[in-house]
């Protein structure tokens, strides 16, 4: 059963604020005491908040309290940590307790320093032992009643008050003439003999055999037995005697050695050999006390021979025996009592102990401990006298504070906030100074190591990463690398690199975990010239922590993709041309593409067959055809023309096309029709209605004729040349867009004049068809489908801007009689007419004779 004394309410002893009893001999983790729950109860100290409170031991070296008991941090209650034996700790018939000092804390703030006094309470675990099992005395057969011999005496290892306590029992036959005699002397211990009760006859009998039990005062009690063999002769029956029990001396710190101590004297009745005496120190005496005083055996004084050194214990204790030289020699003690009166200055002690683990003169603490947090305890030792035992210390650091607890007692607290990555190792140093003259110092040197903890982000050195690669490049390309910094020590400054990826957008990248940056598929500059996202790091730190950064991947173009002609978009293409003299030499413009990029996609066009004559040439960058000269009639006639387009890129990639141009060189100037602008006024002019008659009459006859002549040449032309693709030419139907049936127009002739709807990308006028029902064929009209939009050249001034277009029949179809062949002349030359297509009918059910498609031959800029 534990008992509990709050010793700090009795007046008897303040140094102690708490005291427990444990039994020795328990298993380790014994609970001895709730420090927690009996502080709670005292006057001076009240802990409402106890979730908060923690209790932390204060270790002192390799000695002390350490190796035997333990405070829980949490709750304060103190637990063995080993079986505890009070003989080996203590001496017998002394209270055997330690001492412990706890810190208090609430949170990092330190509340009180606890002094908790532990009593081992002795357990009857050791019997009485003799030390011998028999013993051999003598009577001298005349001595007189009451004549005592000495036995040994038992000895309980037991410390225990009772349990070391023993009772000694003679156990004899009836009428034997002997009793037992006990007799305490000053250390505690009994001495034992044999009581001779009457006079003994050697003759009668000459030897007895007795029996002495020694019981303990223990519960259960035990015992032991002495077997006693009595021989009747002379014995020595007296003890020496010191003339007191208690010497009690004082002497200097400084005492001369060669002068005794005391001086001890000690009598013996008993004559001869059974009265010398012989002084020693009895193996009670400790050794620290042996190493300072001697003895002599003859004349019992005690020297010094050892001088005191600073800070060593001030008084002594020497347990002191005589014997006799007797054959059974008789002993007896006195305890010598030395008091040292220190007159030194001496440098004061100092001694750290550490709150948080530590190793030698180094402890370990975390970066983000708290300031003011408590962590480490400063005891100072100086047993000097007045002022030279009177202390102070100091403490100069920036990040740690020196705070006074008590006479010669401080703590270390945290003064300012660490941080591991600017500094992870602080040397610290106590002074320490009496006030004594002349003052002494000393100091303590001891190392703070700062542990890390995961307060550091990642930092990229840029928030944006950019990288140039080509395209067409094999899967698993490196692209580049990335790198982050983290300063934490650990799993809190191991990085790893992780792509940010959406479901909605494909990432043909990967990373590693050390930022390498590498491709998954090949990819295409013509598909995606610039990749843009966001790779995230994190450490393994805990909680880990994390930053992004971007990342901007620029595919360069190689030149992969040949150029291809927009205009004409047929290989080979024909053309119509009817030449009028005094008007733009422009015949069509070529138009490429290619979908590279930069350099790859500059395209340079070129003719290279065909023009021997020297008739054309091209514009090498916008592709405008053009004839080189005016001509005349001998330049009429079918040209086939080879053209070229090619990059600038490396290697040079290119793209050939051919036209058929038909040619024909008028005498004529193109009629125009001019607007007649009607003034506005209220009379009209009667020969101006007259002059207005006659120009529209001579103008329309001009027309007419000038179409019947166009046509018929067109038809002869068109019958003595074969078509290139070897199909009929009569088979061929014009539409203004592929796929698109030709209208079954009966009429011979009609005119539609072009009006200006806007402009293309590139500038150039897109025109389209206007009906002008006037000379349309049986009162029919073009729809919106059979209008074709024709891009016609960007002219070079208001009067170049073509007005009008000549649309004349050629024949009837003979590929059926649901389809018209017709001709589409424009200003610029370029014409409309059928071309055979490999294409389907796309549902239109022709049959596979009349399986033509109406197809533009499209004009510039289409």
């Amino acid at each position: 059963m534990m008992l509990l004394a709050l010793i700090s309410i009795l007046p008897v002893c303040l140094c102690v604020d708490l005291v427990y009893y444990v039994q020795e001999r328990k298993s380790p983790r014994t609970y001895v005491g709730d420090i927690a729950a009996d502080t709670h109860s005292m006057d001076n100290l009240q802990l409402k908040d106890h979730k908060m409170i923690t209790f932390s031991h204060l270790k002192q070296g390799t000695s002390g309290t350490s190796q035997f008991f333990r405070v829980s941090k949490e709750t304060g209650k103190i637990y063995t940590t080993q079986t505890i034996d009070a003989e080996s700790l203590c001496s017998r018939n002394v209270e055997c307790f330690e001492m412990m000092d706890v810190a208090v804390r609430k949170g990092t703030s330190f509340i009180k320093l606890l002094e908790i006094k532990i009593i081992i309470q002795d357990v009857n675990d050791h019997q009485p032992e003799f030390l011998q099992k028999q013993v051999h005395i003598e009577f001298e057969e005349d001595v007189v009643k009451g004549t005592k011999v000495l036995i040994p005496n038992a000895i309980d290892k037991d410390v225990g008050m009772l349990n070391s306590k023993i009772t000694y029992q003679l156990k004899k036959i009836i009428k034997e003439p002997f009793s037992l005699f006990v007799s305490k002397s000053v250390d505690g211990t009994s001495q034992l003999a044999i009581n001779l009760e009457e006079r003994l006859d050697r003759e009668t009998k000459d030897s007895y055999k007795i029996q002495v039990i020694a019981k303990d005062g223990g519960s259960p009690s035990k015992q032991s037995i002495l077997d006693v063999h009595i021989l009747v002769t002379d014995v020595n029956d007296n003890f020496p005697v010191f003339s007191q029990n208690v010497y009690n001396v004082s002497i200097y710190s400084d005492y001369d050695p060669k002068e005794p101590v005391v001086i001890l004297t000690a009598t013996d009745l008993d004559l001869g050999k059974n009265g010398e005496i012989v002084y020693q120190l009895s193996t009670k005496t400790k050794q620290l006390a042996q190493t300072h005083f001697k003895i002599n055996e003859k004349t019992g004084q005690i020297f010094l021979q050892k001088k005191f050194e600073s800070g060593q214990k001030s008084t002594y204790t020497l347990y002191v025996k005589a014997t006799d030289k007797g054959d059974l020699p008789l002993s007896s003690l006195a305890i010598v009592v030395v008091n040292v009166i220190n007159q030194q200055n001496n440098i004061p002690k100092i001694e750290v102990n550490y709150v948080f683990s530590s190793s030698e003169d180094v402890t370990s603490i975390s970066e983000d401990i708290e300031v003011s947090s408590f962590i480490a305890y400063v005891k100072v030792t100086d047993h000097d006298v007045g002022q030279n035992g009177e202390i102070h210390c100091d403490l100069h650091h920036d990040k740690f504070q020196l705070q006074r607890l008590g006479p010669k007692k401080y703590k270390v607290t945290v003064k300012n906030q660490l941080d591991r990555e600017t500094e992870d190792h602080h040397d610290i140093i106590i002074n320490c100074q009496d006030k004594g003259s002349p003052p002494l110092h000393s100091e303590k040197k001891f190392s703070v190591q700062v542990t890390d903890v995961n307060d550091v982000q990642p930092q990229f050195p840029k928030e944006t990463f950019k990288f140039l690669m080509y395209e067409n490049q094999e899967s698993k390309h490196h692209v580049g690398s990335i790198n982050a910094t983290d300063p934490d020590l650990g799993p809190g400054g191991k990085l790893t690199y992780s792509l940010i990826t959406h479901s909605k957008h494909f990432l043909p990248f990967k990373i590693t975990d050390y930022g390498f940056i590498s491709t998954t598929t090949s990819l295409d500059h013509e598909l995606q010239k610039v990749y843009k996202f966001q790779v995230i790091v994190q450490d393994n730190g805990i909680p880990p922590l994390n930053n992004t950064v971007n990342i901007i991947v620029e595919v360069r173009d190689k030149n992969d993709n040949a150029p291809y002609f927009i205009f004409p978009s047929i290989n080979p293409f024909t053309m119509d041309i009817v030449y009028y003299p005094h008007h733009t030499n422009n015949v069509t413009v070529l138009k490429a593409s290619d979908i590279d990029s930069r350099e790859n996609a500059f395209l340079r066009y070129d003719i290279t067959a065909g023009n021997e004559k020297q008739l054309f040439t091209i514009n090498h960058y916008t592709g405008l055809l053009s004839f080189t000269r005016v001509l005349n009639q001998q330049d009429s006639g079918t040209y086939e023309l080879e053209f070229l387009v090619k990059d600038s890129g490396s290697p040079v990639q290119s793209a050939k096309t051919v036209i058929f141009l038909t040619l024909t060189v008028s005498n004529k100037t193109s009629e125009m029709l001019n607007a007649v602008h009607i003034k506005t006024e209220d009379k009209i002019h009667l020969n101006l209605v007259v002059i207005i008659t006659l120009a529209s009459v001579t103008l329309s006859v001009i027309i007419t004729a000038s179409l019947s002549i166009c046509i018929l040449r067109c038809c002869h032309r068109r019958r003595s040349t074969p078509h290139i693709g070897g199909g009929n030419p009569t088979e061929r139907c014009v539409s203004e867009q592929r796929h698109l049936m030709c209208p079954s127009y009966q009429g011979n002739t009609w005119i539609d004049v072009m009006s200006s709807k806007g402009s293309d990308p590139d500038g150039d006028r897109n025109f389209h068809l206007e009906d002008s029902r006037r000379g349309s064929p049986q009162g029919h009209e073009f729809d919106n489908r059979q209008r074709g939009t024709m891009s016609a050249l960007k002219p070079h001034s208001s009067n170049e801007m073509p007005q009008q277009i000549i649309i004349r029949e050629v024949s009837q179809s003979p590929c059926s009689e649901r389809y018209k062949k017709n001709t589409m002349i424009s200003p610029d030359y370029s014409i409309w007419r059928p071309t055979r297509s490999p294409h389907p009918d796309n549902g239109h059910n022709w049959k596979e004779a009349d399986r033509d498609h109406c197809h533009r031959e499209d004009l510039p800029g289409m």
